[in-house]
């Protein structure tokens, strides 16, 4: 995914996902502290999409990008699929 171009299904995707074990289980990715992902960061994410929405989750939260999420999730419909 290209940072100034992002892909918005990933980014839907990243919304919708939510972390399968854990501490925060259940719990959506863009819900879970700053902190954990800085705990998997430095031990090691998850392999496969789960460790890649992490570290991208991560990023988008350093950089205090998380508006962007909420704006994109704000402009779904009440389906979840489409942008109004």
């Amino acid at each position: 995914m290209d940072i100034l171009n992002p892909d918005p299904k990933v980014l839907l995707e990243l919304i919708r996902a939510k972390m399968p074990f854990g501490k925060y289980e259940g719990r959506p990715l863009s819900n879970i502290p700053e902190e954990y992902f800085i705990w998997f960061r430095e031990r090691g994410y998850p392999a496969g999409k789960l460790g890649e929405q992490m570290a991208m989750m991560l990023e988008i939260k350093t950089h205090g990008l998380e508006t962007l999420l909420w704006e994109l999730e704000r402009r779904l419909d009440p389906m979840g699929a489409e942008f109004k």
